[in-house]
């Protein structure tokens, strides 16, 4: 279980000016000196490793939604022990990014990179020479670029993180390398950072069943992002396909051989739906009823009927589609998009028999 600690910021920000005070003048000098390395304090749920047995833990999320220092904090989780000297879990990791330089800049020296995030008793030393982190345990973490795939050949570890990994040139390469590298330990493990893009190494990932996902919007982290960006960034891009990806952090993908593509939907999509003649609910049930259900497919759609039937159309209201919901659930959403909508019809495609 994880401590209750990791909400304790937010608690402490709701708390009344007199109980903040009461509750810092309880901390003896050493637990206040502490308190800013201590991350699960101060952690978003998004950024705190998941539980259970997975070997991937991709963080995907908008610009700026702390996916930076989540990984780098993993990685202080991973090679700390109790004390500055103790053994962590963790003694050979590697480091990936697109460049050598984007590595050592955002992963090392960013203000939310690895040296940035260790208090001082902790703090890794940067080897320039050999493009490595050691810290006073002898834990190791080395720098590679996704450049230089075959770089990845040869070593071994038994933690990595890679950061920006759907924006790589050369992501399948790199990715299988350091699979095969990471390889110490009982259970070695590797933090993915990035903002998602449909790209075939990153969907595999997802879709492997030791691979766990944390999610968040650039909104999570709004308290530690000038207000000027993010009024700027909702203005331009809120409600566009490039804002849904890069801050809303939604990975937008296309089934193989689709009729219609993401990028063709948004083409057709409109700020009003004008005049309609009429609305109607439409209902795709699933064969079963149960939590391995398929999903029921729930449409709301209005029609303008004016003219000549070849320039008639049809307006998508709402996608109101549930997963694993029993048939008494799916009917009330159904229910629910009539009367919101004031549709003049619903209807239904009966399923080997119906519901």
């Amino acid at each position: 279980m994880r401590p209750d600690l990791r909400s304790g910021a937010e608690l402490l920000a709701c708390a009344t000016p007199r109980e903040q005070t009461e509750f810092l003048d309880s901390l003896s000098e050493e637990t206040l000196l502490a308190l800013p390395y201590l991350f699960e304090f101060w952690a978003f749920e998004h950024q705190l490793p998941p539980e259970g047995d997975w070997r991937t833990w991709v963080i995907m999320g908008g610009r700026g939604a702390g996916k930076t220092r989540a990984g780098a904090e993993w990685v202080r989780s991973m090679v700390e022990g109790s004390r500055p000297m103790d053994m962590g879990r963790a003694r050979r990791v590697a480091l990936v990014g697109e460049t050598i330089e984007q590595t050592r800049e955002v992963m090392v020296f960013g203000e939310s990179g690895i040296l940035a995030c260790s208090p001082p008793d902790r703090r890794p030393e940067w080897q320039a020479t050999r493009k490595r982190l050691v810290w006073p345990n002898g834990a190791v973490a080395q720098v590679f670029s996704a450049h230089d795939p075959e770089s990845l050949r040869g070593p071994q570890f038994d933690a990595a993180w890679v950061d920006e990994l759907a924006k790589w040139k050369k992501a399948e390469e790199a990715w299988d390398m350091l699979q095969f590298g990471l390889r110490l330990g009982d259970c070695p493990r590797q933090c993915v950072t990035t903002t998602p893009k449909n790209v075939p190494v990153l969907k595999a990932i997802l879709g492997n069943s030791t691979t766990m996902v944390t999610r968040a919007p650039t909104e999570a982290n709004r308290a530690y992002l000038a207000a000027s960006f993010l009024k700027e960034v909702r203005a331009r891009y809120a409600g566009t396909r490039l804002g849904r990806q890069e801050l809303d952090g939604m990975l937008l993908e296309d089934a193989e051989g689709a009729l219609w593509t993401s990028a063709m939907l948004e083409d057709l999509r409109l700020e009003e739906a004008g005049d309609l003649d009429r609305i109607v609910v439409a209902v795709d049930p699933p064969v079963t009823g149960h939590k391995g259900s398929d999903e029921c497919g729930i449409v709301v759609v209005g029609a303008n009927c004016q003219g000549n039937p070849a320039d008639w159309r049809a307006v998508v209201l709402k996608d109101a589609t549930v997963s694993a919901a029993t048939p008494a659930a799916w009917a009330r959403v159904a229910i629910a998009m009539v009367e919101e909508y004031g549709a003049d019809r619903l209807v239904a495609e009966v399923n080997q028999g119906g519901r």
